[in-house]
């Protein structure tokens, strides 16, 4: 897997100049264009489309210091269609513009071209099990929140707390399937899992497909497929946080499966050690293509 990724990340070195479509590299990848994006974004901790713009950037800052061609030219060849537009860009990344950085003495940022590597640690292992489910209902409250990666979500908190202990225990009687009680659900992410993105936030329970509901609750419709449990144990949410990054970055490269669309399923159960948790993450899954 991460030596099609490699090829990927040449095939994009080779069209910067031009155009680079995501598509293609998923392609190279062997996957589809769904997972590439998002296992991009988790290995290199940025959207491929941010990638391909510093990279850009960064080949265009060269141009631009050496001389050798208009501003205007330089613009067009990494394909911003104006002078104004290329000189936005070109100072958001670099802190100057274009003609500034030309009259010499600026400083310039560079993006350095990437490639992926396995390091293997030894220290831990993952804890996953691949579970095919039929059609079931999410069934509970929900919101839209921004993603935040290290820590305490206070948005979730805040959306948690407006729903009250009773509100909590009327969801919760609902609940007829694995994993039982209480879950978060996330959903409809973008393209990638950037800090501050909004995403559909389920306060819910897992219900029967047939699941009479009560008014008052948001359903989401789930229809069945195949899914990666993964577990682990230790302080919340550090160690929650810790496993949604090695299940990208560590298990799907080393794994014959890749992410498809689909809510993601988080069910935490507080131990009695203070501040720790058993945490499982339900991810919805297919088999990759080889």
């Amino acid at each position: 897997m991460l030596e099609r990724l490699n090829q990927a990340m040449e095939h994009i070195e080779e069209h910067l100049v031009g155009t680079v479509d995501a598509a293609e590299l998923a392609r190279i990848a062997t996957t589809s264009e769904y997972h590439f994006r998002r296992l991009f974004s988790a290995l290199a901790g940025m959207p491929l489309s941010e990638y391909l713009r510093r990279r850009r950037l960064t080949l265009a800052g060269a141009e631009v210091l050496s001389g050798e061609r208009t501003l205007l030219d330089v613009a067009v060849r990494y394909g911003y269609t104006s002078g104004e537009a290329f000189a936005r860009a070109f100072r958001a990344m670099h802190g100057v513009g274009p003609g500034e950085a030309r009259r010499g003495g600026a400083v310039l940022t560079s993006q350095p071209r990437m490639s992926f590597r396995l390091v293997v640690e030894g220290s831990s292992s993952m804890e996953y099990r691949i579970v095919e489910r039929p059609a079931f209902r999410v069934v509970g409250r929900r919101a839209r929140v921004p993603l935040v990666h290290e820590g305490v979500n206070p948005a979730i908190a805040a959306f948690i707390r407006g729903i009250g202990q009773e509100g909590i225990d009327r969801i919760a009687a609902l609940s007829e399937q694995d994993p039982e009680g209480i879950v978060s659900v996330t959903e409809f992410f973008s393209e990638s899992r950037e800090e501050g993105v909004e995403l559909d936030y389920y306060h819910a329970v897992v219900a029967g497909a047939d699941a009479v509901v009560p008014d008052g609750l948001d359903v989401r419709e789930v229809p069945a497929g195949t899914w990666a449990v993964f577990a682990n144990t230790g302080t919340f949410p550090q160690a929650l946080q810790e496993m949604w990054r090695d299940v990208y970055t560590q298990w799907f490269p080393s794994n014959p499966y890749e992410s498809r669309p689909g809510p993601e399923i988080l069910h935490t159960r507080f131990l009695t050690e203070a501040g720790t948790a058993r945490a499982e993450v339900w991810v919805p899954v297919v088999r990759a293509r080889r």
